[in-house]
């Protein structure tokens, strides 16, 4: 996996707070939730109506240097989208977008998810590059190009 990422080490939540998108007390509020439900922080966060999706989306790109790619208006050929079985797209909320080569283009709700893009990696024997794209967008998209199948 050759990607590269800038670090910044701070978490999620104090980044949503230092742009403006959150409050202290809403984080901690959210954290809470976390801690008894369990889920990722901006899942919670998103869930309770303090942020929209494209908030959390934008503050990993800033966070992490992923970029960005809203899919609502982009097509992914067919033949991508079947690069991956839908049980595994749905499994990690992903989805191919791109393939150059032996590069493989992802649009992920969580691209930290080394798991997925190790797994994914193995099962298309291709270097994966990966784009932040909100979860109901992948979603959405994971409906519509693996509709019929499985």
């Amino acid at each position: 996996m050759t990607v590269n990422r800038k670090i910044v080490n701070k978490h999620l939540g104090e980044l949503l707070i230092e742009r403006g998108i959150i409050n202290q007390r809403q984080l901690d509020k959210a954290l809470a939730v976390k801690k008894e439900r369990g889920g990722l922080i901006g899942e919670v966060i998103v869930e309770l109506g303090y942020a929209k999706e494209e908030d959390i989306a934008q503050t990993l790109t800033a966070q992490y240097g992923f970029p960005y790619l809203p899919l609502g208006n982009y097509d992914i050929n067919p033949e991508v989208a079947n690069i991956i079985p839908g049980r595994v797209a749905r499994q990690y909320l992903l989805i191919p977008i791109d393939k150059i080569g032996n590069n493989l283009t992802l649009a992920m709700s969580n691209p930290l998810n080394v798991q997925a893009i190790e797994d994914v990696e193995m099962l298309t024997g291709c270097s994966i590059q990966t784009f932040v794209s909100t979860s109901s967008e992948i979603k959405k998209a994971i409906s519509r190009y693996y509709k019929d199948k499985e």
